[in-house]
């Protein structure tokens, strides 16, 4: 076998251009550069040096939690593929020899995002981005919502009581490594399923329920483009089914949260949605420059 080279590298990745690189698409149809002031401020970085100053690039990092998202990965799945993977290599501009975040400093850099609410600040930055490119939201707005699993957890009976009472079990008090590992915000609730047309040409009298554990995600969109929108939903009086959102959230980032909290799981769901208006954005762009 012989020893493989730089240029045996750069042919694998142009067949990857070929075979439609989403990553690739991403980084000529987004400028991740925006993101950085946001990135500086949350991370408390405010020295007027570059974004390059922590250990890792802020902007690498946030484009890791892209690359997560789309591909939603855990974050030891996500250490072992960008190291593992040359088109995430290349969409983070890293090359076989440099060092990439592990596992713990991906989780670090989401805390700290989460900690200091900054996902809202980079979706209205990204919105910005939007609007400076002409898709702005004049056509009318639709509002629906979707169930969003978490994982399921193993409470008693006498648990699940006090968790409903909005109080915490007296034996977690002191456990504070279970008591973080506990989920005690997601709620059970049913998951109602058409009947559908049996074989022999009947269809059942009643519809199907399925208990179903985790949150319910609102998506407020706008009509003409289909972007996420900032907007409160509640304030909407104009509701209708946006299935292709949640379809496309689902079939691609599998929209399924692994975290535990709300807070936590807002920083997921907001994340998945700037995800969304990114390829909804390069989208949008194919079609005008075929135009």
């Amino acid at each position: 076998m012989r020893q493989s080279g730089f240029f045996d590298v750069e042919e694998r990745l142009a067949r990857l251009s070929v075979l439609g690189d989403q990553l690739e698409a991403f980084s000529r149809t987004v400028d991740f550069e925006v993101f950085c002031p946001d990135l500086e401020k949350a991370l408390a970085y405010s020295d007027g040096s570059k974004c390059g100053r922590p250990r890792f690039d802020l902007v690498l990092m946030f484009k890791i939690l892209v690359i997560q998202t789309l591909n939603n990965l855990s974050d030891e799945r996500t250490e072992y593929l960008i190291n593992d993977r040359l088109s995430f290599m290349r969409f983070l501009g890293s090359g076989l020899s440099d060092r990439v975040p592990d596992a713990k400093t991906v989780w670090l850099f989401r805390k700290r995002l989460t900690q200091t609410g900054a996902i809202e600040r980079l979706f209205d930055r990204f919105d910005a981005t939007l609007r400076n490119a002409g898709y702005l939201p004049m056509s009318g707005q639709i509002l629906d919502a979707t169930l969003v699993a978490a994982p399921k957890l193993r409470n008693t009976n006498t648990e699940k009581v006090v968790l409903w009472a909005g109080r915490i079990p007296e034996d977690w008090q002191d456990k504070p490594a279970k008591l973080s590992h506990k989920d005690r915000h997601a709620r059970w609730t049913l998951k109602v399923t058409k009947a559908k047309w049996q074989d022999d040409g009947t269809i059942p009298p009643t519809d199907l329920a399925i208990p179903f554990f985790g949150y319910k995600s609102h998506v407020f969109i706008d009509r003409k483009f289909r972007f996420i929108q900032k907007s409160n939903a509640g304030k909407s009086v104009i509701r209708s089914r946006v299935e292709h959102v949640f379809a496309d959230q689902q079939s691609q980032t599998g929209l399924f949260i692994r975290t535990i909290g709300t807070t936590r799981t807002t920083m997921r769901i907001r994340l998945a949605n700037i995800v969304y208006n990114m390829r909804r954005f390069l989208f949008l762009e194919r079609i005008d420059a075929s135009a």
